[in-house]
């Protein structure tokens, strides 16, 4: 990395309705967009396909940003997608496994320096097929993690994979964890994974920023007094290679001032590495 970037990623709910006008203090991610630091921005689950994104984020195109997307096979499912204002040098949809090529849970653009990847992992249901199609997915990001790590220590390239991991980690990454430990998302098995995974070498980023906190949460229930008593979930994650975690010197959870501005069940997650 030849120069200082700024990364954020958010899981949008659906790109048409993260867009759209809500009321008059509530004017959508649009404005977001215009006030935004990040060089590199990574959504996940805008449930549309390339076409359908590109025609939302429109006005956001226009002012220049660089768009890559990975569409869902499945229609008004998933959906992955990263923006930057320097030009997207190349992309790769996909962590590898055949299985999952066409399900819009992977991209990877190479972009101001750097991988940047947006990547939003299955909700899974404990003790289900959807928990272990979940855990496929899982081994097939850590190969390809394994694989952006070693690059890494070959030739300096660095890289961060942003998104919506939908795993917990600790105790301190979710409010209620006593009620969730037999839940998908906070399952043993997950969560020892995710150690491994960092215990590779990949850096979680927020945690690294924020060490010994519950929180900082970046996902709350629309449902309830969820966000006004911040009863949330740390499951949005920038974790980054040694190299590139070294360098981060700034880091936001975006939490709206009040419920009635959300535009996202998440709110953006940003890293500025200098």
């Amino acid at each position: 990395m030849t120069r200082p970037v700024t990364v954020s990623t958010i899981n949008v709910n659906g790109i048409r309705a993260a867009i759209k006008q809500r009321s008059p203090e509530n004017l959508g991610m649009l404005p977001w967009f215009k006030e935004t630091a990040a060089d590199v921005v990574c959504l996940q689950e805008t449930r549309a396909d390339d076409a359908q994104l590109a025609e939302a984020l429109a006005p956001v195109l226009a002012d220049g940003w660089h768009l890559a997307s990975a569409e869902p096979s499945m229609k008004g499912r998933n959906g992955v997608a990263v923006l930057s204002r320097d030009p997207i040098d190349e992309f790769r949809i996909g962590c590898g496994a055949e299985e999952f090529a066409t399900h819009g849970r992977y991209l990877e653009a190479d972009t101001a320096g750097v991988t940047v990847a947006s990547v939003y992992f299955p909700t899974g249901e404990a003790e289900t097929d959807r928990q272990r199609e979940k855990e496929r997915f899982m081994a097939a990001v850590a190969a390809r993690m394994a694989a952006l790590l070693q690059r890494s220590v070959v030739d300096g390239h660095e890289s961060v994979l942003c998104g919506d991991w939908n795993i917990a980690h600790t105790e301190n990454d979710i409010k209620n964890w006593k009620g969730n430990v037999k839940k998908a998302g906070f399952l043993p098995q997950e969560r020892q994974w995710l150690t491994e995974v960092l215990g590779t070498g990949w850096v979680d980023v927020v945690r690294q920023a924020h060490p010994d906190v519950a929180g900082p949460y970046a996902w709350w229930s629309w449902r309830g007094k969820a966000f006004d008593n911040d009863a949330g979930w740390r499951i949005d994650y920038h974790l980054a290679t040694p190299g590139l975690a070294a360098r981060a010197t700034s880091v936001l959870t975006e939490r709206p001032a009040a419920y009635a501005l959300r535009w996202s069940d998440h709110c953006p997650v940003t890293v500025h590495y200098a």
